[in-house]
């Protein structure tokens, strides 16, 4: 709790600082924390987003209203979901949609409902809800045209089902007129890399400034160094498993062996 007031006393010291030199509606963004290290015993956590916008009149539905959007992106990642069907009896992957440089995770929070901040083609272009996500794919696919909708809704329910992708739509809490808040669940299976956190302020459905911050999700400890051998020296790593189990093997025997 100490450490977060006297973040937040800092971040308003910045932010008044900004303010002074910008426009009166940029956005001033921070994150409780930049870097989120996973160990062995990581069972998730949350980072908060503060921002402020100065001289903003907060009245969701009105006319000069604004509102505002914060989306979380994961490194982009290939990520293939298939379809189970029956043969002989038996269930088996059939159909296979490939989605190429879709974020490896999704948090997207907002004031109002996502839809009713800017228009469709707006939130397509900023990538703005899981409904306004491109889901681009593979040039080869075995997937009838008339059937990868399926697989989209398919993909977006598991990534949430994973946690993974989420929408947290009125979840930015104004903690002065011109102040918020929100918290972002990032969940014990979060993939490691450099993270996105973006800000929109829209006003009457048009984008009138907007902000990015970067946080890093890495392993730290024996956790890293074994994720480096697996992913940058496979076949050290194939070879240390071999010897590793092999001499729990023999330690074993030899501590439960009976005389």
């Amino acid at each position: 709790m100490i450490r977060l007031l006297a973040f937040l006393g800092v971040f308003l010291f910045a932010a008044s600082s900004a303010g002074n030199a910008q426009n009166a509606r940029d956005l001033v963004t921070a994150l409780s924390a930049n870097v989120v290290s996973i160990q062995s015993n990581f069972t998730g956590t949350e980072i908060v987003v503060f921002g402020q916008a100065s001289h903003i009149a907060r009245q969701p539905n009105a006319p000069d209203g604004f509102e505002l959007a914060i989306v979380v992106e994961g490194p982009p990642q290939d990520i293939t979901t298939r379809r189970k069907g029956r043969f002989l009896g038996v269930w088996v992957n059939r159909e296979a949609e490939r989605f190429q440089g879709v974020p490896s995770f999704y948090a997207v929070a907002s004031t109002s409902n996502i839809g009713d901040i800017a228009d469709r083609n707006v939130l397509d272009d900023l990538g703005i809800g899981l409904n306004h996500l491109n889901l681009a794919v593979s040039g080869v696919s075995n997937v009838a045209l008339s059937d990868r909708d399926d697989f989209r809704r398919a993909f977006v329910r598991l990534r949430e089902e994973a946690g993974l992708y989420a929408e947290q739509q009125t979840s930015i809490e104004f903690l002065t007129e011109t102040m918020f808040r929100t918290n972002i669940p990032l969940p014990a299976n979060i993939p490691v890399g450099d993270y996105k956190v973006k800000s929109f302020l829209f006003n009457q459905g048009k984008l009138v400034s907007q902000t990015e911050e970067t946080l890093a999700v890495a392993k730290i400890g024996f956790e890293q160094i074994t994720f480096e051998l697996a992913q940058n020296y496979s076949l050290l790593y194939g070879f240390l498993a071999v010897a590793l189990a092999i001499f729990t093997g023999w330690m074993a025997s030899i501590i439960f062996r009976k005389d």
